[in-house]
C-alpha cells in the first residue's frame, strides 16, 4: 500500500472543496471556513489475520486527514453512530476562548452519546505545523484518530527548503483484542493491561509480524528531492525510537512549532507528540530499498509490546535503472539499527537537541518572571483491594497513578458546565495541592506506604498569571518516562535534569532564551522537568499524563483559568448543541 490514504466519497468532496481553495487564491492571507463531517462507525478491519468491528471515523483506519491553513475557522461535526460514548479532542489547537471545543469527556463537554451530534466549532490562531485529533474518553483513541495538517497562511513560506512533498506518518498500536475490554478489565482487576500485538505506520504493521507482509506501509520516493515526514506517535502507551536505513532526518519541527533544525539518523517521538523532519533522497536511484522502523522506548517495570513495525522506502525506477534489468523484487533491503529499549542516554541527547527557533518572526516568548511556581510529583502508586475481592496490583493491592498523591477522580459532569455556570458544588473542589503534602526522596529508596488519594480537585489561575510547574518523576513501582500533555497552551519547556529537583541550584541553569516551545513533555525517568506558561486563555485545562493506562489510573489533573476583565479575555457562552451527560 502507497501512500494514498483513500477517504469515502463524500470525504473526498470536502477535501477537494478545501484544496481547491487553498490553490485558486493567489491573494494574500484570506482565512475562510472549512466543514467537515466525522460519522462515528464500526467497521470490519483486518490485522494480522484477525477481523473485528471497530469504532472508526468515516469507516477508516487511521481516520481522515483534516486539514487547514492558520487563521482557519473549523466546523466539525462529529456524529455518533456506535453504542459508545464519544468525544474528539484536537491535540495541540489552543482554543483560545473556545474551550468547550477541545473534546476530553467531562472535562469541557459531557460525551456525544449513541445517536446525537455536535459541531466543534474553533478558530486557529497563530499556529501552523503538523498537530492531530483523537478520541478522548476511555481508551477508544486505539483506532479513532487523524492527522490535522494546519498550512501556514497564503503566501507565507516554510523557513525551511521547500519540500517536493509532504507524508503524514502516524504511529500507532494494533489490538487483536477490543481495547475497550482490555482496560476494563484492568480497571476491575487493578492489575496492569493486557498489551498491544503490534505497532502500526499509517495503520500498517508490516512484515515483521506473522500474516501482516501485505499490510505494508510503502513510501515511494524520487532521487534528489526533499520530503517532508509529518510525524505523529498516536500509540497508546508507548514512546518510539524512529529510523530509515541509510538515511538522515532533518528535524525542523515539533508540536507544531518550529525548531533550529539539527540532523539524526534517530529520533524519539512520545505518545501525543508530533515531529517534522525532511528526508533528502539519494541523488541517484541507490538499487536498494529501506525499512523504515519503529519500536519502543521502555523505562517501566511493567510488561509492553516488544516489537518493531515496519515500512518501506522504494525509490522511483527511471526508465534507465529498468532497462538496467534491477527488478525490484530482488533489490537488497536494508534495516536500521534503533537505540537499546531502555536507552535513556539517546533519549537525554536527543530531547537536548530542540530548541526554538526563537528569531524575529517566531519569537519564543518565554515568560521572564514567575507569578505562580508548582512542584508536582507524577509516578504510579496503589488503592487497597476492595473487600472480598483478589486484586492483581502490587501485594494484591489495585494499581493507581497520581500527581501530588492526588488520583483524580472523573465527574459525571463536565468540569468547564460547572465552573461556567458557578456549579462547581459536589462536582469538584478548587485546592489541588501546590506541592507534595509529604515530601520525602522522590528517585531514592521508595516510601513502604505507596497508597495515593482519590479527588477531583483542580488549580485556579487567575486569567494572564505567568507559571512555572516542575514534574518530578517518582521511583514509586518504579521510576517512568512520563509523557505529559497540557491542553489550551503551549509551554516552554526551560530545563531538565536527573534525580531530585534541588531549587536551590537547578534554576541557575534554566534555558529562558530559546527554549522548545510544545505541548506534551516527557518527564525523565528517574527525573524532573520545568516548564513556563502564560495563563492567557479562559477556560477548565486538563492536564495528563499520555500514556493511555496512567491517565486510567489516575495520573491527570485540571487548571481553571479565569477570565480577565476585558471582554476579549473571556470564554465564549457554550454553543447551544453541547452535548448533555
Amino acid at each position: 500500500m502507497g501512500v494514498s490514504f483513500l477517504p469515502s466519497p463524500a470525504f473526498l468532496g470536502l477535501l477537494l472543496f478545501s484544496f481547491v481553495t487553498l490553490s485558486l487564491h493567489p491573494k494574500p492571507a484570506v482565512a475562510t471556513t472549512r466543514h467537515y463531517k466525522l460519522d462515528v462507525m464500526l467497521q470490519n478491519v483486518t490485522r494480522l489475520c484477525h477481523t473485528k468491528s471497530m469504532v472508526t471515523v468515516n469507516g477508516k483506519f487511521p481516520g481522515p486527514r483534516i486539514v487547514a491553513r492558520e487563521g482557519d475557522r473549523l466546523l466539525i461535526k462529529v456524529v455518533n453512530h456506535v453504542q459508545n460514548n464519544i468525544s474528539i479532542h484536537w491535540h495541540g489547537i489552543r482554543q483560545l476562548r473556545s474551550g468547550w471545543a477541545d473534546g476530553p469527556a467531562y472535562v469541557t463537554q459531557c460525551p456525544i452519546q449513541t445517536g446525537q451530534s455536535y459541531v466543534y466549532n474553533y478558530t486557529i490562531v497563530g499556529q501552523r505545523g503538523t498537530l492531530w485529533w483523537h478520541a478522548h474518553i476511555s481508551w477508544l483513541r486505539s483506532t479513532l484518530y487523524g492527522p490535522l495538517i494546519i498550512l501556514p497562511k497564503l503566501g507565507t513560506p516554510y523557513p525551511f527548503v521547500k519540500p517536493y512533498k509532504e507524508v503524514p506518518i502516524i504511529f500507532g498500536e494494533w489490538f487483536n483484542a477490543d481495547p475497550e475490554a482490555i482496560i476494563n478489565q484492568a480497571l476491575q482487576t487493578g492489575g496492569g493491561p493486557n498489551v498491544s500485538d503490534a505497532y502500526t505506520i499509517n495503520g500498517l504493521p508490516g512484515p515483521l509480524y506473522n500474516c501482516s507482509a501485505k499490510d505494508t506501509f510503502k513510501l515511494k520516493v524520487k532521487p534528489g528531492k526533499t520530503y517532508l515526514l509529518r510525524l505523529i506517535n498516536a500509540a497508546l502507551n508507548d514512546e518510539l525510537f524512529f529510523s530509515i536505513a541509510n538515511h538522515t532526518f532533518t528535524v525542523v519541527e515539533a508540536d507544531a512549532v518550529y525548531v533550529k533544525p539539527f540532523d539524526t539518523k534517530t529520533l524519539l517521538i512520545a505518545p501525543g507528540q508530533t515531529t517534522n523532519v525532511l528526508l533528502k533522497t539519494k541523488p541517484h536511484h541507490p538499487n536498494a530499498k529501506f525499512f523504515m522502523t519503529a519500536r519502543p522506548y521502555v523505562t517501566g517495570q511493567g510488561t509492553f509490546d516488544n516489537s518493531t513495525v515496519a515500512g518501506i522506502l522504494e525509490y522511483e525506477e527511471s526508465h534507465k535503472t529498468i532497462q538496467s534489468s534491477h527488478s525490484t523484487k530482488r533489490l537488497p533491503l536494508f534495516k536500521p539499527n534503533l537505540p537499546p529499549l531502555n536507552d535513556t542516554s539517546f533519549a537525554t541527547k536527543f530531547t537536548s537537541k530542540l530548541r526554538s527557533l526563537a528569531n524575529a518572526q517566531f519569537p519564543a516568548n518565554v515568560p521572564q518572571k514567575v507569578d505562580r511556581q508548582f512542584f508536582f510529583t507524577v509516578g504510579l502508586g496503589t488503592h487497597s483491594c476492595p473487600q472480598n475481592q483478589t486484586c492483581q496490583g502490587p501485594n494484591g493491592t489495585m494499581f493507581a497513578a497520581s500527581v501530588n498523591n492526588v488520583s483524580f477522580a472523573m465527574p459525571t459532569t463536565a468540569l468547564l458546565q460547572a465552573h461556567h455556570f458557578g456549579q462547581s458544588n459536589g462536582v469538584y473542589t478548587p485546592d489541588f495541592p501546590i506541592n507534595p503534602l509529604t515530601p520525602f526522596n522522590y528517585t531514592g529508596n521508595p516510601p513502604n506506604n505507596t497508597m495515593v488519594s482519590n479527588g477531583t480537585k483542580l488549580v485556579v489561575l487567575p486569567f494572564n498569571t505567568t507559571v512555572e510547574l516542575i514534574m518530578q518523576d517518582t521511583s514509586i513501582l518504579g521510576a517512568e518516562s512520563h509523557p505529559l500533555h497540557l491542553h489550551g497552551f503551549n509551554f516552554f519547556v526551560v530545563g531538565q535534569g536527573f534525580g531530585n529537583f534541588d531549587p536551590n541550584k537547578d534554576p541557575a541553569n534554566f534555558n529562558l532564551i530559546d527554549p522548545i516551545e510544545r505541548n506534551t513533555v516527557g518527564v525523565p525517568s528517574g527525573g524532573w522537568v520545568a516548564i513556563r506558561f502564560l495563563a492567557d486563555n479562559p477556560g477548565v485545562w486538563f492536564m495528563h499524563c499520555h500514556l493511555e493506562v496512567h491517565t486510567s489510573w489516575g495520573l491527570k489533573m485540571a487548571w481553571v483559568v479565569l477570565d480577565g476583565k476585558l471582554p476579549n479575555q473571556k470564554l465564549l457562552p457554550p454553543p447551544a448543541d453541547l452535548p448533555r451527560c
